[in-house]
C-alpha cells in the first residue's frame, strides 16, 4: 500500500524545528537574566541593611562644651513659715465675749480681742481694794496711838515698855497694809487677764471658738500672723550643710508666686537631729505680695562661684550602668555619635539650670558637639548629619 504525498517540502520542516528551538533558547536566556537580575537586587538591599543609617539632626539638637560662669549650690526645700506668730490663749477660765475678728481680718498690736467674764475677777478687784483700805485705817489709828504714847513717855505717864508695844502694833499694821496692796495688785492682774490682747500687728489666722463659749486656762482662742517677713526651715545632709554658711544667698521659687524671691541665709542649728540626722538651716525671705505661711518652697543656696567648662546636666543619659552623653566625633567627611563616660560629682548651675562641670572629665573638652536630651538615645557609632540653622 502506497501513502499519499506529503504536502509540505523536507526544508520547511527543519526550517520550522530550528525557529521553535530558537524560541526556546530565547525563554531560557530571558529567565536566566530575570533570575540574575533579582539576585543582584536582594545583595544591594541585603548590603543597605547591614550599614547603619545615616540621622538627620536640626542645628538646635545640640549643645556645645562651653566655659561658663557657674555657682555650685545646694537644693533646699520647705514651708514659708512667718517670723512672727502667736497663738492668744485664755489666761483664766470663763466664758468668752465680745469676739468679733475673724480669719484674715487686720489686728494692731495691743487691741484687745476678746474678753473673758470678768464679773469675779471685779468683785475680787473690790473685794481687795476694801481690804487695802482697812489695813491702811488700821496703820493710821496705829500711827497716833505712837504718838499718843510718845508724849505719855516723856511726861512720865507710860512706860517705855508700853510704847515698845505701840511701835510693833504700827509695824505690823504696815505689814498687814502692804500685804493687802500686794493683793489688791494680784486681783487687779487677774482682772487684766480677762482681756485677750494681740501681741503684735498682723492678721487673725484662726479662730478657735465663739463668743459664748466657756474655756479653761491655756486654751487658745485666736492665731495671730505678722507677714511682713518670713523664714524658711530646710534640712541639709551634714555634707552640704558643710558647704552653708550664714550671710550666703539663695533663690527660692514659692508655691503660687510666678517669679522666684532672694532669700540669705541667716543661722544654722548647731545640733543634729536625732532622727534624721539632718542639719536644719534657716532663710530669711523678704515679703513679697501673695505669700502666705505654710506654701511650699524650693530652690538653691549658692555656696561658691566658679569658672569652668560645663554642659546642661539634662544631656546626660543613664540607660546604661555607667552615665555617660551622646558626643559627636568627625570621621572622615561624616559625623558620629560616640558615648562618652562621665561622673557627676561635680554640678553647678545656671541661671537656675543645673550643669555638669566636666572641665577635668577624660573624652570631653571645649567646643566639643553633644547631643541634647530631646534627641533620644542613639546607638554608639551612628553616622548623623547636621542640618544648617535657620
Amino acid at each position: 500500500m502506497t501513502h499519499p504525498p506529503s504536502r509540505y517540502p523536507r526544508w520547511f520542516k527543519w526550517a520550522l524545528l530550528a525557529l521553535l528551538v530558537a524560541a526556546i533558547a530565547v525563554g531560557v536566556a530571558r529567565a536566566l537574566q530575570k533570575r540574575a537580575t533579582q539576585r543582584e537586587s536582594a545583595q544591594a538591599a541585603a548590603a543597605t541593611l547591614q550599614q547603619p543609617p545615616t540621622y538627620e539632626l536640626a542645628a538646635g539638637d545640640t549643645v556645645a562644651v562651653q566655659t561658663l560662669d557657674l555657682v555650685q549650690a545646694v537644693n533646699v526645700s520647705g514651708a514659708l513659715k512667718a517670723v512672727q506668730t502667736a497663738a492668744i490663749k485664755a489666761r483664766v477660765a470663763g466664758e468668752v465675749q465680745g469676739l468679733t475678728k475673724r480669719e484674715g481680718e487686720a489686728v494692731r498690736a495691743g487691741e484687745v480681742l476678746a474678753r473673758i467674764d470678768s464679773t469675779e475677777a471685779q468683785a475680787r478687784v473690790r473685794q481687795a481694794l476694801e481690804q487695802a483700805r482697812s489695813a491702811e485705817a488700821q496703820v493710821a489709828i496705829a500711827r497716833r496711838n505712837l504718838d499718843n504714847n510718845q508724849a505719855l513717855v516723856k511726861q512720865g505717864f507710860i512706860s517705855a515698855t508700853a510704847l515698845d508695844t505701840t511701835t510693833a502694833n504700827l509695824n505690823a499694821a504696815e505689814a498687814s497694809h502692804r500685804a493687802a496692796l500686794a493683793a489688791l495688785d494680784i486681783a487687779r492682774k487677774g482682772l487684766d487677764d480677762t482681756s485677750l490682747r494681740s501681741p503684735l500687728t498682723g492678721q487673725i489666722a484662726a479662730r478657735l471658738v465663739q463668743n459664748g463659749e466657756r474655756v479653761g486656762v491655756d486654751a487658745r482662742v485666736l492665731e495671730v500672723v505678722d507677714l511682713s517677713a518670713f523664714e524658711v526651715e530646710a534640712a541639709l545632709t551634714p555634707a552640704d550643710a558643710a558647704a552653708v554658711q550664714a550671710g550666703q544667698p539663695a533663690r527660692l521659687t514659692v508655691e503660687g508666686l510666678a517669679q522666684p524671691v532672694p532669700a540669705t541665709v541667716t543661722r544654722i542649728n548647731p545640733s543634729v537631729q536625732a532622727g534624721s540626722r539632718s542639719v536644719l538651716v534657716y532663710l530669711h525671705v523678704p515679703a513679697v505680695a501673695g505669700m502666705r505661711q505654710g506654701l511650699f518652697v524650693q530652690g538653691q543656696i549658692e555656696t561658691l562661684k566658679l569658672r569652668a567648662a560645663a554642659l546642661p546636666l539634662s544631656t546626660v543619659r543613664n540607660d546604661q550602668p555607667t552615665p555617660y552623653v551622646q558626643a559627636l566625633r568627625q570621621a572622615s567627611e561624616k559625623q558620629q555619635v560616640v558615648h562618652v563616660p562621665v561622673r557627676l560629682e561635680r554640678q553647678a548651675s545656671l541661671d537656675g539650670e543645673p550643669m555638669l562641670v566636666v572641665q577635668d572629665q577624660p573624652g570631653l573638652q571645649v567646643g566639643d558637639q553633644v547631643l541634647r536630651a530631646g534627641v533620644g538615645a542613639i546607638r554608639n557609632g551612628v553616622t548623623v548629619r547636621l542640618g544648617t540653622p535657620r
